[in-house]
């Protein structure tokens, strides 16, 4: 008797057993000693199943617990052009890649159009606690009658529509991996981080969608993008939009350096770290090179160390006090006008408005502090 084999979704993986007859589909898949089975990255899925079916190799799918929705948009607004050849851009591209638009470009109208046009169950990652509200409220807003759930700040709901933050889902990403069709990444250049990555890794979605305003780097690693989402597939700059989309602006793009003593910080702090990883064994490269890395900082005192020294580096590359001195000037140059100012996290605006001392002067009510991850 002759079994069929049968794909199984475990743990951010797939299982393939028996193994099928053929070899084309063994170029996505190693042996497993573990449990004598041939094992395959989640994120292959598509590419397996494709294989599978295009050799006429008979298999059960036991791995994907996502399904079609029922999705009719609340409202009818005609898209802007950009919108539609985004949309279109990206059906040709079999539904896989980044959009890159600037911001206020219509980046979520653009996600409800591509989820109406992908009636799958959808998992909507954002970078902040914030965001997750706006597009919990827009997504409510627009499919009235499918449930939408959150997944960060102490929620943790099981909804066919799922508005997540990069830490939860990345923390979750073994159980949501295979619960749905559609991956949406706002602000998609924080994902090839060596945790965020694990949520594309993890998932078996074959749709996907990054939606960003600035792709590129500067580590390089938007490259990586290409493998965890998608190639881009369609973009316009502010330029492009300015008088149409958008109000006419100008970018201006100032870069800051740091500091000799700022730099010695830096590079001490990542010494610290990266022997540690050394000693540890540990590839923040490799795929739970991240979660190995929490779990040896918890268990002892170096790795404590390692960790809190790898906070300080960071800290110390998103808030040089040339960006402060340099905001300092900007504010002053601009006064009475009103103006905003974006930031990667809480910590940088309570800076801002202790050290510039705000509260007690007139720009306190001309300056508002965003947060934009």
């Amino acid at each position: 008797m002759v079994r069929i084999p049968k794909l199984k979704f475990d743990s951010g993986t797939l299982l393939l057993h028996p193994p099928p007859r053929g070899k084309a589909w063994i170029d996505y898949a190693t042996w497993d000693d573990r449990v004598e089975k041939f094992r395959i990255p989640a994120i292959h899925y598509r590419e397996l199943i494709e294989t599978l079916q295009s050799n006429n190799i008979n298999f059960i799918d036991e791995a994907k617990e996502f399904g079609p929705l029922e999705l009719t948009l609340n409202f009818e607004m005609e898209p802007y052009p950009h919108q539609e050849e985004a949309l279109l851009a990206w059906k040709q591209a079999q539904r896989q890649g980044v959009v890159v638009l600037p911001t206020a470009a219509g980046k979520t109208y653009l996600a409800q159009l591509a989820m109406s046009s992908t009636p799958r169950t959808t998992l909507v990652v954002v970078p902040t606690l914030d965001l997750m509200h706006q597009w919990y409220a827009q997504m409510e807003a627009a499919f009235p009658d499918v449930s939408v759930g959150l997944l960060g700040g102490g929620s943790r709901d099981k909804t066919p529509i799922l508005i997540a933050t990069y830490d939860s889902a990345a923390i979750h990403g073994e159980t949501l991996g295979n619960r749905y069709g559609l991956l949406i990444f706002d602000e998609c250049h924080h994902l090839p981080t060596d945790f965020y990555r694990t949520i594309a890794e993890y998932a078996i979605a074959p749709y996907r969608l990054g939606l960003t305003a600035t792709v590129d780097r500067t580590d390089g690693r938007h490259q990586e993008l290409d493998t965890l989402i998608g190639p881009v597939v369609y973009r316009k700059s502010p330029q492009e939009l300015a008088g149409q989309a958008l109000a006419k602006h100008e970018v201006i793009q100032i870069k800051v350096k740091l500091s000799q003593q700022e730099g010695e910080r830096y590079q001490n702090a990542m010494n610290i770290r990266n022997q540690f990883l050394r000693e540890a064994n540990i590839s923040l490269g490799s795929l739970k090179g991240w979660q190995l890395f929490v779990q040896a900082s918890a268990r002892s005192q170096p790795g404590r160390r390692a960790m809190l020294a790898h906070n300080e580096a960071k800290k110390i590359a998103s808030g040089t006090d040339g960006k402060l001195r340099l905001l300092t000037e900007l504010i002053w140059e601009h006064y009475p006008e009103r103006m905003l100012i974006f930031t990667n996290d809480n910590a940088t605006v309570y800076r801002i408005s202790q050290e510039l001392s705000l509260e007690n002067t007139k720009l306190w009510s001309r300056l508002m502090c965003l947060m934009k991850g």
